[in-house]
């Protein structure tokens, strides 16, 4: 049986991985594809942070974390494991994601910055995006997919080449099927050379209104449906540079990097460690997250045979949910279309 995905996104491509595996002819329709996707933007490290709701987030977010985990140990994904460090001005409790991960402690109180009062030490996989789509794709086509480069206005186009397909268009849902619960979270980093640590940092500043329920960090920052437009102060190393952030200024629509923005995220993460301030400045990037109140994971049935799986909503939790909402993907295509 044939599916439409649409979307190339880590959305997108991993539900088309995961299709192909489970016997489905599949093609991807988008009019992006890596390097030219939101998803490129991410840091990203496996760290669920304001998805909702929080009890399908965990069962998501623990199946994407044991896929990433058999993934490091696969050369050419980009996937590494790293240890780091979350931190607070405050005293706090474990985090709802504890069960998730696989080794955890609290930090102590040598390990804490100047001005921190608590903090967690653990360790996620960091997932180097350019080089992980990159792979995907690989993985996708080698599989027997197929990816076309269109402009889908409407799913009309899809169905005149199958009854199912699986929406993973991000952001653009908002128009392709008239979400108006879609908003946009921008997102802002800096890529620097390479530290001499490997060590990731996440600080949860609260005097930036940081919001302890709120979402993920990738393409540039905490996202959610706060105001918090500073977003999550992070510092992610990476293979050949390191990924400084970032932002979450929520309705704001402009691809365009502000450079008084990026002064203020290298000031802010210099604070922590001074060796970002000499580090050459490789790029300068923004992403537009598809904040949503809940991520839309459903089927929905138009009639005449024709089944849409939506799969759209993640803000900043694409990244870390992806590989438990495309098996959740499958599932439903099984339970709706046939096998």
């Amino acid at each position: 049986m044939r599916v439409v995905v649409v979307g190339c996104g880590v959305s997108g491509l991993s539900c088309g991985v995961r299709l192909l595996e489970a016997g489905y002819d599949v093609e991807i329709w988008a009019r992006d594809l890596p390097p030219n996707t939101t998803s490129n933007v991410a840091a990203a490290i496996w760290y669920p942070y304001k998805a909702y709701p929080v009890e399908r987030v965990t069962a998501w977010g623990q199946r994407a974390f044991d896929v990433f985990m058999e993934l490091a140990g696969v050369e050419g994904t980009g996937v590494s494991v790293a240890k780091g460090y979350e931190v607070f001005r405050r005293h706090v409790g474990d985090p709802w994601w504890l069960s998730c991960v696989r080794s955890f402690r609290r930090a102590t109180e040598e390990e804490l910055p100047s001005g921190r009062r608590d903090g967690y030490v653990f360790e996620t996989p960091v997932i180097e995006m350019s080089i992980y789509l990159e792979y995907l794709m690989r993985r996708f086509r080698d599989t027997g997919g197929r990816i076309v480069v269109r402009d889908v206005r409407s799913f009309e186009e899809a169905f005149e080449e199958s009854g199912l397909v699986v929406n993973c268009a991000g952001l653009g849902a908002r128009e392709l099927v008239g979400d108006e619960a879609l908003f946009p979270i921008r997102g802002q980093v800096v890529r620097v050379e390479p530290l001499s640590t490997r060590d990731f940092l996440l600080d949860e500043d609260e005097e930036h209104g940081d919001d302890k329920d709120a979402v993920e960090v990738e393409a540039g920052g905490a996202t959610g449906n706060g105001d918090d437009a500073h977003g999550v102060t992070y510092i992610v190393p990476r293979s050949n540079d390191c990924v400084l952030g970032g932002t979450a200024q929520v309705g704001d629509w402009s691809l365009e990097p502000d450079m008084e923005t990026a002064a203020d995220i290298i000031e802010r993460c210099a604070r922590f460690v001074p060796e970002v301030r000499e580090k050459t400045v490789l790029a300068h990037a923004v992403g537009l997250r598809p904040g949503r109140h809940e991520i839309r994971l459903e089927a929905e049935r138009l009639g005449k045979g024709r089944v849409v799986v939506h799969n759209y909503g993640h803000g900043g939790s694409g990244v870390t949910l992806s590989w438990g909402c495309a098996e959740e993907v499958v599932e439903l295509v099984r339970e709706h279309g046939g096998s």
